[in-house]
């Protein structure tokens, strides 16, 4: 199916490009021919069926807003694509697929929630699932989970160690452990007056970045052969 799909849109003016994945068969396509991709996809391929639209958040590279589509013939068999395409990080926003599939409305307004992306033409682009006066986007990586840091986290204890098993007096204690996902208190929060603004991709960086390689282990010691 995957040249079928290449081949229509080709044909359409649309670049579009396969992935190699696990799953089903993935394309991207650019941002600016997201609409009439779906269009071709859905009236010359016969993807007729939505399942789902989200995004995930590449950090530097921006956001990248996926679908799933199916078409249904043959008794169960079912064919299945993945289409992709990626978006600035800066004022992120793409047209809205709700006028060719009336279940991406749903999907969008969650995705406008969740990643602060803007679905230009959407009847309806309110808040669907947090409570009112919720501040910011959950699902963007800056931002922090601060109800790691209210609530104690259960990885930061040994087994049976606990607030009623506490180690005896001068006993040691290890290093504390912060939960995973939050970041260095000095690198997000409230800032005093007249203080630079931090970085809001600081801390999801640092937490994409790598652990610290463990060091080799040193070669032992010859002892000098006896005499």
């Amino acid at each position: 199916m995957s040249d079928d799909v290449l081949g229509a849109l080709t044909e359409a003016g649309i670049t579009g490009t396969r992935i190699d994945t696990f799953g089903p068969r993935t394309i991207d396509v650019p941002a600016e021919s997201w609409t009439s991709a779906h269009e071709v996809l859905r009236d010359v391929v016969g993807l007729t069926f939505f399942d789902f639209l989200t995004a995930s958040d590449e950090l530097a590279d921006g956001f990248r807003v996926v679908t799933h589509l199916a078409d249904f013939w043959g008794g169960a068999h079912v064919d299945h694509l993945i289409v992709r395409t990626l978006i600035p990080r800066a004022a992120p926003s793409l047209a809205t697929l709700s006028d060719l599939y009336a279940g991406a409305n749903w999907h969008e307004r969650e995705t406008f929630e969740m990643f602060g992306i803007t679905f230009d033409g959407h009847p309806n682009l309110v808040p669907l699932l947090l409570p009112d006066g919720f501040e910011g986007n959950p699902l963007r990586k800056e931002f922090v989970l601060a109800s790691r840091i209210a609530k104690p986290w259960p990885g930061a204890k040994e087994p049976g160690e606990s607030a009623d098993h506490a180690p005896k007096a001068g006993a040691p204690s290890r290093r504390r452990t912060l939960p995973p996902g939050v970041p260095d208190p000095e690198s997000w929060g409230p800032r005093p007056p007249g203080s630079p603004d931090p970085d809001p991709l600081a801390p999801a960086l640092t937490a994409a970045t790598p652990a610290r390689p463990r060091r080799a282990a040193k070669q032992a010691a010859k002892k000098p052969a006896a005499e």
